[in-house]
């Protein structure tokens, strides 16, 4: 990556995180705060605060690995919208096959947390190997990373991606909410904080 003026970047491993399995007691969607104490709290408070996300993961059998599962389930995506009004770049790597379902998994996940996507990499690379090592997807990469950093700089509008964000939103994940009442009464309130309407 190449280069940029004012940017911050923060790196993290997931492998390297201690991250508990979701156990599906939803109390984070009451509280706002997991039960585990774990890195996942101090994680998703960095991500609150950026402007921008690239998520990665190579592909295991068709899919995201076990550790960026554990995020998924456990990083107050969704339901909280924790990538609302951030941009994203998505990037998975793969040596046969299924580097596209690891895509659309990513993807999903993005989208549906009301971020925009800038781009959308998925990277054939044989087992073990550096996917930088290859010119071609070195520029590949270097072109996805000053689109993102433009994106975010110009806070391009995606017309399309914000229809389908408002669609998902308002007519899935707010209705749902709202009906649980205080049981999420944590998800109102980081709705509130990041900006997000809530007409009851």
């Amino acid at each position: 990556m190449g280069t940029y003026p004012n940017v911050e970047i923060q790196f993290y491993n997931v492998a390297d995180l201690n991250l508990k399995y979701c156990v599906g007691c939803c109390k984070c969607y009451e509280s706002g705060k997991c039960i585990f104490n774990d890195d996942i709290e101090n994680l998703s408070k960095n991500i609150e605060t950026a402007d921008g996300i690239i998520i990665g993961s190579p592909t295991y059998a068709s899919n995201v690995s076990g550790q960026m599962k554990v995020l998924i389930d456990r990083g107050h995506f969704v339901i909280e919208q924790l990538l609302f009004r951030k941009y994203a770049v998505s990037i998975s790597t793969y040596e046969n096959y299924g580097g596209k379902d690891t895509s659309k998994v990513l993807n999903r996940l993005l989208s549906y947390s009301g971020a925009t996507i800038s781009n959308s990499l998925f990277i054939k690379v044989p087992f073990s190997a550096n996917p930088l090592s290859d010119s071609k997807t070195q520029n590949r990469v270097n072109r996805a990373m000053d689109k993102f950093y433009n994106d975010i700089y110009k806070q391009k509008p995606y017309l399309c991606q914000k229809i389908k964000h408002f669609i998902i939103f308002r007519f899935g994940i707010f209705p749902f909410v709202i009906k649980k009442g205080s049981q999420y009464q944590g998800v109102v309130s980081k709705w509130k904080k990041q900006g997000i309407k809530v007409l009851i």
